[in-house]
């Protein structure tokens, strides 16, 4: 059962004694003075309320019942809150703001990286992405969500009456930026907020969330001057706080360093970052074509996706250029069939292509061993990273020119003992900092 079925009426959860509810392990719903609606669990004691009323009970998860009580004063702050705004014949701006800068306020606490904004058939609510995962959170009545979808547009200098087309924009608060992407449902719209630089980039490579063979990959490539790295892995693997990371240690006064990116997540200081806008010509294509006219030392390319792109990644790597850049591939095996797909000229890869990354990130268990208010009642907290890294040695290069080179190189590293992501998952349940189930569901996607 979904926790977010039935509108919950805060009020009437506030109408009870909150430290009750929490030691008997039930959730109201709501009242019509007969008839009660109440979530409960397994270890649930509702005779602990005395209610004289008949009561409806609705079986969910301990877990959801604690969550949704540990955060209740936050909660009903929040509702009454959209109850008063829908009241108003027009919006009221400084109680919008004050209502939407704190919801804010709690998803950048919790380490939130995108919030949706839903419109359901009879509700709309609103979810937080954290550490990968989507959770419901707030609940509100669906008229507030003309409301909140106006302010959002008006902060995002969107245009308000359009709701049939999406929109693309971005607003700034306390220095983070975050981009607003709409879309029209069957319910009304949605609405998704990116926070743009919550990213966990790393000030050293030794604080970086990966084992130390991983580490040490790392502190080789930033002693790199040219060629090809490349960082892979499916989307949300955090392919560009690793990138970032690199270009951090990278980045010096003897250096130029030009990124192209889509959007630019995190500012560094000192490096050139190009924000790709199709709208105003400045596309992925064009700034490629000129990128080596700005004379840099080190390029990163955002993402490798077409042929072209890794047609100039290439060959500026071949000219005495440090190239970093993501492409989407499961392994870094997977990751030279893939350059091969994307017609790449396999003697000059030889020539230019240094090292692969191939990495996932995994839920981390909570210090707490089960659940807690820290960790939303989910027994994680945060993420690490696995990975493997494949060095492109003379043996590998030699391998690429064969036609069975995709075998050959798999042999080849099976010879060596090479440590593949599925090994650095397993070393790390073995440590006890995640569990099986969590590794299976990154290494196998």
């Amino acid at each position: 059962m979904k926790l977010y079925k039935y509108l919950i009426d805060y009020n009437y959860v506030n109408s009870f004694d909150l430290k009750l509810l929490k030691e008997a392990l039930v959730l109201p719903i709501s009242s019509d003075g007969i008839y009660c609606k109440f979530y409960v669990c397994k270890e649930s004691n509702l005779k602990l309320l005395e209610l004289s009323l008949i009561i409806e009970d609705i079986e969910i998860s301990k877990n959801k019942i604690e969550f949704f009580l540990s955060d209740f004063n936050t909660r009903l702050d929040l509702y009454n809150s959209s109850e008063n705004l829908i009241k108003q014949k027009e919006i009221n701006p400084k109680l919008m703001e004050e209502f939407f800068y704190k919801l804010l306020e709690k998803a950048l606490c919790l380490r939130t990286s995108d919030l949706h904004f839903e419109s359901l058939e009879n509700s709309m609510i609103v979810r937080f992405r954290i550490d990968g995962e989507l959770s419901s959170f707030y609940i509100f009545n669906k008229q507030f969500f003309k409301s909140i979808s106006s302010y959002i547009k008006m902060l995002s200098k969107l245009d308000v009456t359009k709701v049939r087309n999406p929109q693309d924009g971005r607003f700034s608060f306390k220095a983070i930026d975050f981009r607003v992407s709409t879309m029209p449902t069957i319910h009304g719209e949605s609405i998704v907020i990116r926070v743009l630089d919550n990213l966990n980039v790393s000030d050293d490579l030794e604080s970086m969330p990966f084992s130390s063979h991983i580490v040490n990959s790392f502190e080789n490539i930033t002693s790199l001057k040219e060629g090809l790295v490349l960082i892979t892995g499916p989307t949300g693997s955090g392919k560009s706080t690793t990138l970032y990371s690199l270009v951090k240690q990278l980045n010096s006064e003897d250096k130029k360093i030009i990124t192209i990116e889509d959007p630019v997540e995190y500012k560094i200081e000192q490096v050139q970052q190009v924000n790709i806008n199709e709208d105003i010509e400045l596309g992925f294509n064009s700034v490629l074509k000129n990128i080596l006219r700005q004379d840099p030392d080190i390029i990163l390319i955002g993402e490798i996706r077409d042929a072209f792109s890794l047609s100039i990644a290439l060959q500026a790597s071949l000219t005495g250029h440090l190239v970093l850049a993501s492409i989407h591939a499961n392994s870094s095996v997977d990751t030279i069939s893939r350059l091969i797909d994307l017609n790449a000229d396999r003697f000059l890869l030889a020539s230019t292509l240094k090292c692969i990354v191939s990495q996932r990130l995994v839920s981390k268990l909570c210090t707490c061993k089960s659940t807690c208010e820290k960790c939303n009642y989910k027994g994680f907290l945060g993420r690490i990273g696995i990975a493997e890294s494949l060095v492109c040695d003379s043996k590998i290069k030699t391998l690429l020119m064969k036609d069975d080179f995709l075998v050959e190189i798999e042999n080849y590293l099976k010879e060596k003992e090479y440590k593949t992501i599925l090994d650095d998952g397993l070393k790390k349940v073995e440590e006890e900092k995640t569990t099986l189930k969590e590794l299976y569901k990154v290494v196998n996607s």
